[in-house]
């Protein structure tokens, strides 16, 4: 019977003990829940639970919390960032570090509220390295088909965006290649298009960008198209779960076709749209109009449509759709070229 009671005082001094070494936070209803405070960016506070999960409550409804590591609390109105157990005294939040006198930020006046790793996130953020800050992922499609037909086709894609605080740079490529052996000629599809593209903000809407496009299409005869272009953009919907940007501005153009080639200059006019679904599936869009300043009433568009879902952290499903149509191609060679790809996405981050 003593070595029974001796036991649960044991497992009771324990689970106490790690009750204290949590986190805790008491909201003005009076609930508490204990855990790790991960971020707040002074209008929300995310809290990592043993049985909730991680969840997501209103900073205004905090009365109470308590922090048993150092935390990293930056004020709005002064700018500065403060590092140290975190508690709340009345309507002020105060950050008491392991050497020195505490500091006292207003809870209103908190502009983030971050844990070690959530700092260590955004310190790379502000400044990243040339390899760092990288999210993307590359989709291989491959079809075959043999007896009445003999055909092969694979389509290739990949991209790659970097943002940083207030600056982006992307990357994609595409291409699809695609036999028929029993007709002639016998490649029906060879074409290949890829692009670079850097934005910087001035402000929370307003940014400046400028790219390089280059498209090579076998059956329309065009060796290469170079597109290098400049201008303004506005951030009409800016969130982490949507994105809606309107671009205007210039560029240059040259192509070279296999019986000529040709220079042209022309605007640069276009929007990017980007949503998160649910069930981890993101929806890309972007439509670009290229109208001709060297030959009044000729034009290029570029249309893309992108959908990709995630089986789990590295693979997920991807379909991508491309229209591409100029008023102007070589003598017998169609305006549109149209592309369309699905198959397995390897996602990566950097």
């Amino acid at each position: 019977m003593e070595r029974v009671v001796r036991y649960l005082s044991l497992s009771f001094l324990l689970l106490t003990s790690l009750t204290l070494l949590a986190d805790q936070v008491t909201l003005t209803n009076g609930d508490r829940l204990t855990g790790e405070i991960v971020k707040s960016d002074g209008k929300t506070i995310t809290v990592k639970t043993e049985f909730a999960g991680t969840v997501e409550i209103q900073w205004s409804a905090v009365r109470d919390l308590r922090s048993e590591k150092p935390e990293f609390v930056q004020s709005k109105s002064t700018k500065q960032t403060y590092s140290g157990t975190v508690s709340v005294e009345g309507d002020n939040v105060v950050v008491k570090p392991e050497n020195g006198s505490s500091a006292m930020v207003a809870k209103s006046d908190v502009a983030a509220l971050r844990s070690p790793a959530e700092q260590s996130s955004f310190e790379k953020l502000q400044h990243p390295g040339l390899l760092e800050g990288w999210n993307g992922g590359a989709n291989v499609g491959f079809a075959l088909a043999a007896g009445n037909s003999e055909t092969r086709s694979l389509s290739l894609a990949f991209n790659a965006v970097r943002t940083g605080l207030h600056d982006k740079l992307a990357l994609s490529e595409s291409s699809l290649y695609s036999t028929n052996g029993l007709s002639t000629p016998s490649t029906t599809a060879n074409l290949i298009q890829g692009g670079a593209r850097y934005d910087h903000d001035f402000d929370g809407f307003l940014f400046v960008f400028g790219g390089a496009d280059f498209m090579s299409d076998a059956l329309q005869a065009l060796n290469l198209r170079s597109v290098f272009s400049g201008g303004l953009g506005y951030h009409i919907i800016k969130s982490d779960a949507t994105m809606l940007d309107f671009l205007t501005g210039v560029n240059y153009t040259r192509e070279n076709y296999v019986p000529f080639s040709r220079n042209t200059a022309g605007l640069t006019l276009g929007e990017d749209f980007m949503h998160k679904m649910k069930h981890s599936t993101v929806l890309t869009e972007d439509f670009t109009f290229y109208p001709d300043l060297s030959d009044t009433g000729e034009y290029r568009t570029n249309f893309d449509f992108a959908t990709t879902t995630k089986m789990n952290k590295w693979f997920g499903w991807q379909n991508t759709f491309s229209d591409i149509y100029v008023t102007n191609p070589p003598l017998g060679a169609k305006k549109n070229d149209v592309l369309f790809s699905t198959g397995l996405n390897v996602s990566f981050t950097h």
